[in-house]
């Protein structure tokens, strides 16, 4: 075999590797099967962010913050400022806040998030401060007459001691410039009390 006729066949061979493998490689491609391809629809159905999401847009922003606290009711409230910072992560599926001030004459920043799950058709919440090891976790619901979402959940308190402690919340979207968060615990008889409440105004 001369050189020219190698030079033929190694042409011959190239083209038809060029004509032939983008076929077999589509026939050999998989395929999703039509249940596959209803999960694939859920999923990104309960996985979108949705109309329930917009309404957390009003707390989206920076904010000043002044806050009242109870241990128990009664009490002399304890008096604190701070600052806050709300912004969307994960493509718009949460919102995270990142808070500074001080409590007590200490030092306090805790971070929290803020979403609805499509799923549970409600919206969940998670919090952590410098002040515990543990972490607040509530979920409930929107109520559009009054613009307020309330949860329920635990956390664990090392001033009681109790390892699921419950909680009421409540967030007043007041406007785009001012909403509110309180909490509420149950004293010793089990009798819910207001034990905090944070103004937020939005930052000039």
């Amino acid at each position: 075999m001369n050189a020219k006729t190698s030079s033929w066949i190694a042409t011959g061979v190239t083209l038809s590797l060029l004509w032939f493998t983008p076929a077999q490689t589509a026939e050999k491609k998989p395929q999703m099967s039509e249940e596959m391809q209803a999960q694939m629809a859920k999923m990104k159905e309960f996985g979108t962010p949705g109309a329930e999401h917009a309404v957390l847009k009003p707390l989206e922003g920076n904010w000043t913050t002044s806050a009242r606290s109870w241990m128990k009711p009664g009490d002399k409230p304890q008096v604190s400022t701070g600052t806050s910072a709300f912004e969307w992560v994960l493509d718009g599926r949460f919102l995270k806040q990142k808070f500074k001030g001080d409590w007590a004459g200490q030092p306090f920043e805790g971070l929290g998030f803020l979403g609805y799950d499509k799923m549970k058709k409600e919206y969940v919440s998670i919090w952590m401060d410098n002040m515990s090891t543990g972490i607040f976790s509530g979920s409930g619901q929107y109520d559009a007459a009054t613009k307020t979402i309330t949860e329920t959940g635990t956390f664990s308190c090392p001033a009681t001691g109790e390892k699921n402690m419950w909680y009421r919340s409540e967030w007043k979207l007041v406007s785009n410039d001012q909403n509110t968060f309180s909490m509420f615990m149950k004293d010793k008889d089990g009798k819910e009390f207001k034990s905090m409440e944070i103004v937020y105004k939005r930052a000039k």
